[in-house]
């Protein structure tokens, strides 16, 4: 025995921290080894059926896949976004073809469920896969065995394997537009005060919306402001419209969120220096700065080494409007006219605020809702004299006389330009909707 004739506490201490600290490098590396790329077919040329879904269902064993993404920031690794059965979805493998010697590689995937599933039996997951040595795929094909036809099996792109420079500095990601939205002014009022804080895009998961919704939209993409993500998730799924479980038989909360928000960050990570992660109703308000590049320079300078920046959520009542700013032509308009709406709920007492996030997306390995789960770097929150989230919903404290609540006015310092472009897009979007 390693251990033999030692007497003391100390010594056997040491002796059993020495030889766990070995299991546990020998283990790490039985398991690294595994998980390396092995060839099983030579001399073919890579077939099968490319994808041409934004959620793909693997046959018989509860996967999705949404899209596969290069990682090199660790080791270079296929990062594949999708959602599992947290329970069920034991083993997977990537399936590589490498050209022009056209060898097949077999990886097994590590299979990461995210921490955030909150009850729900599928959750968004990191499916990993190791790439082999002196090939560069740009394709991809999972299997739950490493044995079978690969001419069978959906084929993948594998997004972000070429660096790009950013063609963009902040990237708006919204996921998911559901149940028939049809708050229109709302959404053009956000889209707006987007870009006057320097959003150059936004993408949007979709799953459901109003006719007059998809004009917008339409308007919106042939811009160039908006890229559409389809988000059939109930073709797979049953979905939830709240974020917890409720015993209710549902598969996954809020139709996939946050599966859609990971893959908005990787698919965003190459091209845009900022992504943010917040929803359409929500507007990150800076209240020391003209607009979002100048406030972000000033919190990477006070906070360096920081990649994820965090902001308070503050609800507007709906309910409770402002005289000012009743805009006779917008009164036919579906939707939520944000202008009217400045008073804001005080905070809870014992309640911490939700936060929404601007991160670099770079350093996010996994995120939730409202904070992320991995990153690399460090999170820090903004105080809230900095910026806050105008947040204009329902009441979540609906018993609130008016006097008790904050006039906070904050919006109104952008109405001359927010006037102005709105009704540049309502005078084209509803003519249209008109023919």
């Amino acid at each position: 025995m390693l251990c033999a004739g030692k007497k003391s506490y100390f010594a056997a201490a040491v002796c059993i921290i020495t030889v766990t600290s070995m299991l546990a490098v020998s283990y790490m590396r039985l398991q690294r080894i595994s998980h390396q790329p092995k060839v099983i077919q030579e001399g073919r040329r890579c077939r099968g059926q490319m994808a041409n879904s934004t959620i793909t269902a693997l046959k018989g064993n509860k996967t999705f896949i949404i899209s596969p993404y290069f990682d090199d920031r660790e080791s270079k690794v296929t990062r594949l976004i999708g959602i599992v059965h947290h329970e069920d979805v034991k083993q997977l493998y990537c399936w590589f073809c490498c050209q022009p010697n056209g060898k097949i590689y077999v990886s097994k995937a590590k299979i990461d469920v995210h921490s955030d599933r909150f009850g729900f039996p599928y959750g968004a997951a990191d499916i990993v896969c190791l790439e082999p040595e002196n090939c560069d795929p740009t394709h991809v094909s999972i299997h739950q065995s490493p044995h079978g036809n690969i001419d069978q099996l959906p084929r993948f792109e594998i997004k972000n394997r070429k660096a790009e420079t950013f063609s963009v500095d902040f990237t708006v990601c919204i996921s998911a537009m559901f149940g028939n939205y049809n708050n229109v002014l709302q959404f053009i009022q956000s889209m707006e005060m987007y870009k006057i804080l320097g959003v150059q895009k936004v993408v949007i998961y979709k799953n459901s919306c109003s006719h007059l919704m998809e004009k917008v939209l339409k308007f919106y993409v042939e811009e160039g402001t908006v890229e559409i993500i389809p988000w059939p998730i109930n073709s797979h799924l049953r979905v939830s419209s709240k974020w917890h479980f409720m015993q209710d038989g549902t598969h996954i909360g809020y139709y996939g969120q946050i599966t859609a928000l990971n893959d908005c960050i990787y698919r965003n990570m190459e091209r845009s220096k900022f992504v943010v992660l917040n929803d359409a109703d929500e507007i990150i308000l800076p209240l020391k700065h003209p607009n979002w590049k100048t406030m972000m320079n000033s919190l990477q300078e006070q906070n360096p080494g920081t990649s994820v920046f965090l902001f308070e959520n503050h609800i507007f009542p709906e309910t409770i409007s402002s005289h000012m700013f009743n805009i006779s032509s917008w009164n036919t308009v579906p939707g939520v006219n944000i202008l009217q709406h400045v008073y804001r709920e005080p905070d809870r007492k014992d309640v911490i605020n939700p936060k929404k996030m601007i991160v670099d997306p770079r350093k996010v390995i996994q995120t939730s809702v409202h904070s992320v789960l991995h990153a690399y770097g460090n999170s820090a929150n903004v105080p809230m004299d900095v910026a806050l989230i105008y947040h204009c919903r329902k009441a979540l404290q609906r018993d609130l006389p008016r006097e008790s609540l904050i006039r906070d006015t904050t919006l109104w310092r952008y109405n001359s330009s927010l006037i102005m472009n709105v009704n540049k897009v309502l005078s084209q979007t509803m003519l249209q909707a008109q023919k």
